[in-house]
């Protein structure tokens, strides 16, 4: 006879591998009653299917594998440095910053040897012009040559060239007079007698003839407040002084010694000639010991505005002593 369809979990039953008798069932749960519901039937849903255990282990990675990249893997010393990272190098090694850094080098010892420079010209220059101003009783200007530097000049105090020219007011007793004046070869390196020494100088005195009525005013007292006028002929090479009373005398400037001189060759009026000329010479050996540095006339000219005179000087001592010309102690 046929056997019997059995249920699940009754003895005797296999599972569809024929392994064993299927275990009975787990009892249905029960659901406590909530007070005051009703109690709804409830129903355990179980998974039909388990994973095997097989299945799982064969992804899990062979433990001898495991241990093999253990052991191949470098040991790790604690507390060890690693590699420093490489330094960049450095922008200021290239050519470019060199070249950049030697020019700046170049630019701030020019900009430091000019700035010297002008500073030297400022402070040789002021000295100079009060002494100028001091001997010549005017305002003057002074400017220095350029070759070699003026800085390497200063330093070794020998000047090659020195102009000076004064306002034109007046230089000393003589008004209306400008002094244009070259010095070469100036050496300031003192000594028992002289603080140096002028090598070569040369000046163009220009002595207008208003100048010489307000100097001749000034210097002869008496007959000098009685001039009018002065006038000057290039041609004849002579000057006219008026006077008050139809009084005239022509001079003629000449150089005799080394001194400028009016050498009178007319008189009008009432003044005896010996008298003018006495009272001129006067004036002019006055004019003439005033000038400083062994200064002696060459020449001189008639112009129509005037008379001009060139003077000169070698080899002139720079005075030492405050009592023979105080105005070149300031050097």
């Amino acid at each position: 006879m046929p056997t019997p369809p059995q249920r699940p979990g009754e003895p005797g039953r296999r599972d569809m591998q024929g392994r064993g008798p299927v275990p009975p069932p787990d009892p249905a749960t029960r659901r406590l009653p909530r007070p005051g519901r009703p109690e709804a039937p409830t129903e355990q849903i179980r998974a039909r299917y388990q994973p095997r255990e097989a299945a799982t282990e064969k992804f899990r990675p062979p433990e001898a594998a495991t241990e093999r990249i253990v052991q191949n893997r470098p040991p790790v010393e604690p507390n060890r440095p690693g590699p420093e990272p490489a330094k960049p190098s450095s922008r200021w090694r290239s050519p470019l910053a060199i070249v950049l850094a030697a020019v700046i080098v170049v630019a701030l010892v020019v900009i430091g040897l000019t700035g010297a420079e002008l500073y030297a010209r400022h402070k040789a220059g002021s000295v100079l012009v009060a002494v100028t101003e001091c001997v010549v009783e005017d305002s003057a200007t002074v400017s220095f040559g350029v070759k070699p530097p003026f800085l390497w000049q200063h330093i070794t105090g020998h000047y090659t060239n020195i102009s000076v020219e004064t306002g034109g007011k007046q230089v000393q007793a003589a008004k209306g007079m400008t002094a244009d004046v070259a010095l070469s070869d100036i050496r300031l390196q003192g000594t028992e007698d002289s603080k140096g020494t002028i090598g070569s100088l040369s000046a163009t005195l220009s002595w207008t003839s208003a100048g010489i009525k307000d100097t001749v005013a000034e210097n002869l007292p008496g007959v000098g407040s009685l001039v009018t006028d002065v006038s000057t002929d290039p041609s004849a090479g002579t000057i006219t002084i008026e006077a008050v009373g139809d009084t005239k005398v022509t001079a003629k400037p000449l150089v005799n010694d080394g001194h400028l001189n009016l050498q009178i060759t007319d008189v009008s009026g009432p003044f005896e000639r010996d008298t003018v000329q006495a009272a001129l010479d006067g004036l002019m050996t006055k004019l003439n010991d005033a000038y400083p540095l062994g200064i002696h006339a060459d020449s001189v000219s008639v112009t129509d505005t005037g008379v001009v005179g060139k003077f000169s000087s070698q080899n002139a001592s720079i005075p030492n002593d405050e009592s023979a010309d105080a105005c070149f102690s300031q050097l």
